[in-house]
């Protein structure tokens, strides 16, 4: 232990060792998707956190750990971004200082039993408040958020019914912070054992309580997924590959075709040609198809991604503009300072333009379907909006060509359970390459999905779910709860320092007494 501390006397070198700390949650999430290790993988980093000598390095603690984490959980994205990466990185990771900070504050030399039980509800509470202010779209969107590694966990997707992926985020640095304090402070052991017994049985409550989803129907959905299609006149034969894989789908008794984003590369206004070929396919299975338009509009300026339903007649008119862009992917913030980035790396050339509100289409057969494109689906409220606007099932149209041989197409494909755990409806993620799937609306996958390597259409029996979850009638409540416990912890720093403050420093010499034998008052 003494050689440990004595290497970690150096700041780069501890930084280096906190920046590795805050790396090891991704082996929780796709492709390796060990979920378990997601409950013991930031106890390195906390307890790095809580040995530094001053609360200084604990922010630098817990800076580097920021760093660390968000380069790994987006490593995929270095062919694109290059240097950015980093930078980017460094910039969020500041999020993480006051974390830092916090274990310090509560879990630092030999904690009272008192304050160690306070880390418990502090320090997720403070994990949460990260995590809400780098959801924020423009600071790169909630990729990552740590609730998110339990996706394939039937207890932990029914929690995330009553509390979205916000509830499962907090227990599980709950449980982290607990087996650090078990490890590294003898005096608060029982208080962290009883914490941990506490937060099983109220995760046990919650998820005996949480209502499941009756199944009230069935629809069929088929996915088409082209595959990698490249080189010249890639739209067309994008395009002429999907119409081939849908013509399979006659005859099979499908109620939806979904393709994939960006799965046609011209505005159907500008090509009618491919719009009615869309309305023989329509035909021809029985069925509307949800296509995917990336290409400039021809009735106003600008580039935009666009869901597009096509029924047996031609276009119906329901369109979805995407709203929330990916930032240097679809659009550069701050060009004029940044646009920079298009000469080191994959970065937009134009910036795509923004769509002003979500739709809810209807398909027919009764059936309404509420659209996602790509980087959305990792958004929480937007799936829970469209659950309230009657969305049966939610479809998520997605390509992730760019980062074909990395982790991205795995988590990308795994957002969808959460989503449909949160709301108690069915989704279909479907996708141009891979990796696309299917979840019932309890989360569970349906069928296999459709590696990066497949190039076919598949039908998915998908059941229908119309109750309403916690989650969907209540909200982020777990980030309310989280921020007013932050709000608190203010007010009680705030009163503990003003008190120091009246009380004045302690006299450094014993009162002068007066020739009555009384102390002096000190002057004020």
């Amino acid at each position: 232990m003494r050689t440990i501390d004595h290497w970690l006397t150096s700041p780069w070198r501890r930084s280096g060792a906190a920046a590795l700390a805050g790396a090891l949650p991704v082996l929780a999430f796709p492709a390796p998707a060990l979920w378990w290790f997601a409950y013991i993988a930031l106890v390195p980093w906390v307890l790095l956190a809580r040995s530094a000598p001053t609360g200084r390095r604990a922010a630098y603690d817990g800076w580097s750990g920021g760093f660390g984490f968000l380069v790994a959980v987006h490593h995929w994205l270095l062919p694109s971004l290059h240097v950015f990466i980093f930078l980017i990185a460094a910039l969020l990771g500041l999020l993480w200082a006051p974390w830092g900070l916090l274990v310090r504050r509560f879990l630092g030399g030999v904690p009272s039993p008192a304050r160690a039980a306070a880390a418990l509800l502090v320090l997720p509470s403070a994990w949460l408040a990260v995590e809400l202010v780098r959801s924020w779209q423009g600071l790169g969107g909630p990729w990552g958020m740590l609730g998110a590694s339990q996706w394939q966990v039937g207890p932990a997707l029914r929690l995330a019914s009553v509390g979205g992926v916000w509830l499962l985020s907090f227990l599980v640095v709950a449980v982290n912070v607990a087996v650090a304090v078990l490890i590294s402070v003898r005096e608060a052991r029982l208080p962290a054992l009883a914490s941990l017994v506490a937060t099983a049985a109220a995760t046990s409550a919650a998820w005996a309580w949480a209502p499941r989803p009756d199944v009230d129907g069935r629809v069929r959905v088929a996915v088409v997924q082209p595959s990698v299609v490249a080189g010249q006149a890639s739209g067309d034969r994008r395009f002429d590959r999907e119409e081939q894989l849908t013509r399979r789908l006659a005859g099979q008794g499908v109620d939806l075709v979904v393709w994939g984003e960006s799965s046609v590369g011209f505005d159907l206004d500008d090509r009618p040609d491919l719009a009615r070929r869309l309305a023989v396919l329509s035909r021809g299975t029985g069925a509307d198809l949800l296509v995917n338009v990336d290409a400039r509009r021809s009735d106003r300026p600008g580039i935009f991604k666009s869901s597009v339903l096509v029924g047996p007649d031609g276009l119906t008119g329901d369109r979805y503009d995407k709203m929330r862009l990916v930032p240097f992917g679809e659009y550069i913030p701050a060009r004029s300072l940044l646009g920079w980035a298009t000469s080191v790396g994959r970065a937009a050339g134009e910036d795509r333009r923004r769509g002003t509100g979500q739709t809810v289409m209807n398909v027919g057969h009764g059936l309404r379907v509420g659209p996602l494109i790509c980087f959305e689906t990792a958004f929480p409220d937007m799936s829970r909006h469209l659950a309230e606007d009657g969305a049966d099932i939610l479809l998520g149209q997605s390509s992730t060509s760019s980062f074909q041989h990395s982790w991205a197409p795995e988590q990308h494909a795994s957002l969808a359970a959460l989503r449909a755990a949160e709301t108690g409806r069915p989704m279909v993620h479907s996708t141009l390459t891979g990796v696309s799937a299917v979840y019932g609306p309890d989360g569970a996958r349906l069928g296999p999905w459709l590696g990066t390597d497949a190039s076919t259409a598949r039908v998915y029996d998908v059941p229908l779910a119309h109750g309403v979850t916690p989650y969907v009638r209540y909200g982020d409540w777990p980030v309310h709860g989280a921020l007013l416990v932050l709000a608190a912890l203010g007010v009680t720093e705030g009163v503990r320092t003003l008190r120091l403050r009246r009380s004045g420093p302690e006299p450094l010499v014993p009162p002068a007494r007066t020739v009555h034998g009384w102390p002096a008052r000190p002057w004020r």
